[in-house]
């Protein structure tokens, strides 16, 4: 069974440099909770063929926090397959930049590589910057990348409020439904809820 690695950004060491092997797994999780402000740098390198990561990222900026997330997966051979899923709610005056770069080398044919960041706003004062890049040599993969930012669906709030549900409740729905896709990569159910719990704690201490 793969070893899936949970990470709290600002509290545990996170690895820089990670490479994989013949069939080799890396499953990843890293979450930054709010007050938190760093840089975490990844440069992941599969280079067996048959090697596999996944990659998510939680995060929670809502004041004036700093953090900066730089990941780089490095397609060496073919055969490999790489999906990067991170999710970040900005409020306040909080600044959070995304730079994620997916290369794939002249010989790493048959590579599947996905990287996708996504954002809620929920102040004009919060900035987030967001830059995914693909750089691909060869000729047969599939890669994909896709980045956005917005603000909560003024609508499904509308809609929410319109039966019963107040304001602040819509609101905190509507941000834990936006961050559950990256929690269910968790594979133990015990361990999933916990951290379910504990991010639904963190935004309603935002609210």
């Amino acid at each position: 069974m793969t070893d899936f690695r949970i990470y709290f950004a600002g509290r545990d060491q996170i690895p820089r440099d990670i490479v994989l092997g013949r069939d080799e797994r890396l499953e990843m999780l890293i979450i930054a909770l709010p007050g938190v402000s760093c840089s975490i740098p990844l440069h992941i390198v599969l280079e067996g063929e048959g090697a596999r990561a996944n990659v998510g990222g939680v995060y929670l900026c809502p004041s004036d926090e700093r953090l900066d997330i730089s990941v780089t997966m490095e397609h060496k051979v073919g055969g490999c397959v790489s999906n990067q899923d991170f999710k970040g709610i900005v409020g306040g005056t909080a600044q959070v930049g995304f730079y994620g770069r997916i290369v794939v080398a002249h010989d790493a044919q048959k590579t599947e590589a996905y990287q996708a960041d996504h954002n809620l706003l929920l102040t004009d004062t919060a900035k987030v910057t967001t830059r995914p890049q693909l750089e691909i040599y060869a000729d047969d993969v599939k890669c994909s990348h896709g980045a956005t930012v917005g603000k909560l669906d003024e609508d499904a709030q509308f809609y929410m409020r319109s039966r019963g549900i107040p304001e602040a409740e819509a609101r905190f729905l509507q941000m834990v439904s936006f961050l559950a896709p990256v929690l269910a990569m968790v594979p133990d159910e015990t361990r999933r809820a916990e951290l379910s719990e504990q991010l639904e704690m963190a935004v309603r201490s935002v609210l």
